[in-house]
């Protein structure tokens, strides 16, 4: 891809056709298959057989593509426009088995394999958060073991769901365990409310996570918060994968596991804001569960949360080209 910012195609002239109109790709960016190539590419992964509760999130990135129709080009939190600094687009679904989670966990892995392999950084849409272990085995081949920065009401570190290994609550165990992780340089963000026992903690910290709660945020702020975890994950190349349900419900009903407590959803961006200096090699938004939402809350907050995660990986890509 030229370095010339004009050889960049954006989302399409909303003082041409209204938002409301067209197809629903995110941002209203164009398709992959259109560009040909992308620096960053939003990809859907419509699975939610890995889910413990409320069943859904398959619907999650479809409905975060229809709240981003009213995204705009120009990211002034960040002074960037990031479809002008680098080639976004969105690059459809992977249509992963929902009566096999093996399967899907495989199939996830490989279409991600593809996707990386073309240079692309990944944005994905969830989807449940089962498919963040493929998306890390995937990542971890190109980088290395990834920095993780966790937003999550829940640990999601336990051992197994009736048995099984894959699940919503089980991915960065199994990350841990497969030495796809830097242990120097996990944190999970905006956890709260009941575990099954103490245990869960005392395991969750043998694995090298370290934990900023909910309440912690709420305390001492987004500006700390972010400070904080910029100094643990250094210049390691960062993954960041974000279940929705860290948001508080009054801010993200839509989820399949709610927790009372959880963070406002300008705590969340102001603190993605503070991590605009960290590698982030790619990322996922994951746990939207449309059917539970609400005048589109949790979509809407999801759809500026990948925006804002789409703007870190643009500037940084831009970065790098002209460093060059």
């Amino acid at each position: 891809m030229s370095s010339d910012q004009n050889a960049f195609r954006g989302p399409i002239d909303s003082s041409r056709v209204p938002r409301y109109a067209g197809p629903a790709t995110f941002a209203r960016l164009p398709r992959l298959d259109e560009v040909g190539t992308a620096d960053v590419a939003v990809v859907g992964v419509p699975f939610d057989s890995g889910v413990s509760y409320r069943p859904g999130a398959r619907f999650g990135g479809n409905a975060i593509r229809e709240a981003s129709r009213l995204l705009r080009p120009y990211n002034p939190a960040q002074d960037a426009s990031p479809f002008a600094l680098a080639q976004v687009a969105d690059a459809g679904d992977i249509a992963a088995n929902p009566f096999n989670i093996n399967e899907a966990v495989e199939t996830v892995e490989a279409a991600a394999d593809e996707l990386l392999g073309t240079g692309a950084r990944m944005m994905t849409l969830g989807g449940d958060h089962t498919i963040a272990l493929p998306l890390l085995r995937s990542v971890a081949k190109k980088h290395g073991p990834v920095a993780l920065l966790h937003f999550d009401a829940h640990l999601d570190t336990w051992d197994t769901y009736f048995g099984a290994e894959y699940t919503h609550g089980t991915p960065f165990r199994r990350a841990v365990e497969e030495g796809i992780l830097d242990t120097e340089a996990l944190s999970h963000v905006g956890t709260r409310g009941p575990l099954y026992g103490k245990q869960d903690l005392t395991d969750d910290e043998k694995m090298g996570f370290g934990i900023v709660t909910s309440a912690d945020v709420y305390r001492r702020g987004a500006d700390e918060v972010a400070d904080q975890l910029r100094q643990r994950i250094g210049d390691r190349p960062l993954y960041i994968s974000i279940d929705i349900d860290c948001l508080d419900p009054a801010h993200a009903p839509g989820t399949g596991t709610p927790e009372a407590g959880g963070m406002t959803s300008r705590e969340l961006l102001e603190i993605l804001r503070g991590l605009s200096s960290c590698n982030l090699v790619s990322a996922d938004v994951v746990e939207v569960a449309p059917a539970y939402d609400h005048a589109e809350i949790t979509a809407v907050a999801a759809s500026h949360t990948a925006y804002e995660l789409t703007t870190i990986m643009s500037r940084q890509i831009a970065a790098g080209r002209a460093a060059k």
